[in-house]
């Protein structure tokens, strides 16, 4: 069967995007949506070059109309983090945009799943489900699977292990209130504190609060540095939509619509799902200690205050 993917937004997020999906197996049809359709049209091109050397993936740029029968949108477009900014602060002017695109997809693909990596990330989906009555689990926040994928790198890093060895997730906002799950960290199966012991790297206070605040500024560091951050959620963005085109069944730390978690209602953070053809499994809350808990709870509720205002304007 052949798959179709839209992806809206052909800047350097969408066409990262695009790029490293044909490096992954299997293939389809990606279609690359920009307001810009010179540009479009130009990193479609670039794109179906690199993808000539592999097998299976078809790159073109389109319209809306294009997307008509598309199994997965991905939508990046949005106005970016400018310096001294956070997520937060592109609630407002990214909402506008976001839902001015999701009427047009839904006009021509009312059926299909869509993939959030428009920042604030975890107020998108809300909007949508809320504005547009869409099933909660076929509009899919990117949320925190890139900071987990950044929390097991940088503790492969310390470990000197090779980052599939972890198993790390984040939890919460995609932002600065995000929650490193320390407590369930496993190398090799093995509690990561026994782990550590074993190999004669500790992880101490003081290692857990660096790599915590390395994790969590990373955006805004890798900002600073080039201007953009763009390959790791782009390579984010081709990972999550190829579990969910190949139905891998595959657990990622996404954002969707919750109505209630711990006591804290209409809100969307990241936590366990499924991911699939079918879009999205119920959440899953796992087993917290009671700073986690706390912290958790504290980020729904921040979210909760952003998706309540960006509902209001």
């Amino acid at each position: 069967m052949n798959h179709s993917i839209g992806i809206i937004g052909s800047g350097l997020v969408g066409s990262a995007a695009a790029y490293l999906l044909t490096l992954l197996p299997g293939g389809g049809d990606v279609i690359l949506v920009d307001i810009d359709q010179e540009r479009a049209q130009a990193e479609a091109q670039d794109i179906a070059h690199a993808a000539a050397f592999g097998i299976g993936w078809h790159i073109r740029a389109g319209t809306f109309e294009d997307l008509a029968g598309a199994d997965l949108v991905v939508i990046t477009a949005g106005v970016s983090l400018k310096p001294g900014q956070t997520r937060l602060d592109l609630a407002r002017s990214n909402t506008h945009i976001v839902t001015s695109i999701t009427e047009q997809i839904l006009r021509y693909a009312p059926d299909t799943l869509l993939l959030l990596a428009t920042n604030p990330v975890d107020v998108m989906p809300a909007v949508l489900v809320e504005r547009f009555g869409l099933p909660v689990g076929r509009v899919i926040g990117t949320g925190c699977a890139l900071d987990s994928a950044r929390f097991r790198e940088r503790l492969a890093r310390y470990l000197n292990v090779a980052a599939p060895s972890v198993s790390a997730y984040v939890l919460g906002e995609h932002g600065d209130s995000e929650v490193l799950h320390w407590s369930a960290v496993h190398v090799a199966d093995i509690p990561l504190l026994h782990f550590a012991r074993s190999i004669g790297r500790p992880v101490d206070a003081e290692i857990r609060d660096t790599i915590t605040r390395e994790v969590r500024t990373a955006a805004y560091r890798i900002k600073e540095g080039k201007g953009v951050s763009n390959f790791g959620i782009g390579g984010c963005i081709a990972r999550l939509a190829r579990a969910i085109m190949a139905d891998e069944q595959v657990v990622f730390s996404v954002s969707t619509y919750l109505d209630n978690v711990l006591d804290v209602e209409r809100t969307c953070i990241s936590l366990p799902h499924v991911l699939g053809r079918n879009g999205a499994s119920r959440p899953i809350l796992p087993e917290l200690d009671a700073d986690e808990r706390a912290a958790l709870q504290s980020s729904a509720r921040i979210m909760q205050q952003a998706i309540a205002a960006s509902l209001a304007s």
